[in-house]
């Protein structure tokens, strides 16, 4: 199975940008569904946007929309979550994972649609 990397996390201050990214070892991770999961200690992941196989079509949930954006690059094999005007609550660690299943414009909104998970890179936002 491929293995999925991220990257871009750090430590940064409320109101600031950060993109993270998303590197794949194989060949499928362009012909799958992408997502990014967020996970705190103690609460329920939370999967915040997603991207299909054709781009076409994404997913962000409320608690992002209109501030993250997620796309991909085909020729190196990596999606990207650009995440602005960052607020303490945006803290997490920041999982990428592909959805194998999905036809071309399908994006999986439930967690449990991802099969192959990154181990996360992590983001602190400081007030």
């Amino acid at each position: 199975q491929e293995q999925l990397v991220e990257s871009g996390g750090g430590l940064v201050q409320a109101g600031d940008s950060l993109r993270l990214s998303c590197a794949a070892s194989g060949s499928r991770f362009s012909t799958s569904a992408v997502g990014w999961i967020r996970q705190n200690p103690g609460k329920e992941r939370e999967l915040i946007a997603g991207i299909s196989w054709s781009s076409v079509r994404t997913y962000y949930a409320d608690s992002v929309k209109d501030r993250f954006s997620i796309s991909r690059d085909y020729v190196k094999n990596m999606v990207y979550l650009q995440m602005n005007d960052l607020k303490p609550e945006d803290t997490a660690v920041y999982l990428c994972a592909a959805d194998y299943a999905g036809d071309y414009h399908y994006v999986a909104t439930s967690i449990d649609e991802y099969d192959n998970w990154g181990q996360g890179t992590e983001v602190i936002v400081s007030s």
